[in-house]
């Protein structure tokens, strides 16, 4: 085990605060992620918070404001579950980087998205004991984490439209994967907000404020923006912020630039959309999009949770470009390229997956095992 509980192998972008991402074909073992493997950020240390001591505040447009400690919320309000993706918003940003450097921002790869099983309770619950005001226009979230990104450094926040706080599948969560949330992931609770960017799901959530504009908090007002191409990443209020993530996949196995007998090779991905939308299919390509084969995709797990999927090719020796494209319910499709997407601070890149790998031919006396 490697720091905060995660495995030894993680792709550590920074160690404090910490920021860190699983190899891609771990994804790939099961629907779910397992607690070690799930990725992290973070924009400032963690915070240290004794559960007897957590309160959870909630305030604004609401007829009566709300003290509530972790014993009372477990016992006040029915307990739910759910399995929930969480993807970061600057999931893939590694692919941008190819294009074009951008300056101060790691270089996450496929692994800034997981899944896992949440429990806690419903953030409608709380907002009807509290009496929310229903013409309001959204709900706040302030976490207990300090971030020196912002001038001066505050807490962590953001919000979300009240009807989509008032959905049954957002939650207030201090269990993950049956177990309490470990304190790297928010612990003792944290907001799990499906379908959205990562950055709106607070962690260490201590405040709750029913109000009529967006939050104003620096990462929501500020830096979780997808920019134009020419905008400069510090100008207040550039662009619009970030919610529902727009369809995606990647391929985890086989890995970039990895070497692979010829023949058979099943190649394994995931594939996920945000909002109210699903996975429709997932398209592979060995002739850079020239023709597709459909991809066989795993039984869905919950309708705010990613689709594995698998494809078995027959590869000639030599180099072989394999590329992916995942279709929504909606009918919106991965875009082709990633220079078009291209963006000052490296977000919300969904462009078609590819890896690039070597076939090499087996001898009879290396066996079928040699790669």
């Amino acid at each position: 085990m490697a720091v905060w509980g995660k495995r030894a192998d993680m792709t550590v972008h920074e160690a404090e605060p910490f920021n860190a991402e699983p190899p891609a074909a771990v994804l790939a073992e099961g629907s779910a992620t397992g607690t070690d493997a799930f990725f992290v950020r973070n924009h400032g240390p963690v915070p240290r918070i004794e559960p007897e001591q957590w309160r959870l505040r909630v305030t604004g447009r609401v007829a009566e404001p709300l003290v509530l400690p972790l014993a009372q919320l477990r016992a006040r309000f029915p307990v739910h579950e759910i399995v929930a993706t969480l993807q970061c918003a600057g999931n893939r940003r590694a692919g941008l980087m190819r294009v074009r450097d951008i300056p101060g921002e790691a270089p996450w790869g496929a692994g800034a998205t997981s899944t896992a099983v949440w429990t806690g309770v419903r953030l409608s619950d709380v907002l009807d004991a509290a009496g929310a005001a229903r013409d309001a226009g959204h709900v706040a979230f302030e976490g207990t984490d300090v971030s020196p990104e912002a001038t001066p450094p505050q807490r962590f926040g953001g919000s979300i439209a009240l009807a989509a706080a008032h959905r049954d599948d957002v939650l207030l969560a201090w269990a993950m994967n049956g177990a309490p949330l470990p304190v790297v992931h928010g612990g003792p609770v944290r907001v799990v907000v499906p379908g959205q960017v990562g950055a709106r799901s607070v962690k260490w959530i201590e405040r709750i404020t029913v109000q009529d504009p967006p939050s104003d908090n620096y990462f929501q007002a500020r830096s979780y923006r997808l920019l134009p191409p020419e905008a400069d990443p510090g100008e207040p209020g550039a662009g619009f912020a970030l919610g529902p993530v727009a369809v995606n996949s990647d391929i985890l196995v086989p890995d970039d630039g990895a070497e692979v007998p010829a023949g058979p090779l099943t190649v394994r991905g995931y594939a996920f959309a945000g909002g109210d939308r699903g996975v429709a299919r997932v398209d592979v390509s060995t002739d850079d999009g020239r023709t597709w084969r459909q991809a066989e995709l795993a039984d869905p797990i919950g309708p705010w949770a990613w689709r594995l999927w698998r494809h078995r090719l027959d590869v000639r020796a030599g180099p072989v470009e394999i590329t992916a494209r995942a279709w929504d319910t909606a009918a919106g499709v991965q875009p082709e390229s990633q220079a078009q997407l291209w963006n000052p601070k490296g977000y919300a890149n969904n462009a078609w997956a590819r890896v690039r790998v070597t076939a090499t031919r087996v001898s009879a006396v290396d066996g079928p095992g040699r790669r």
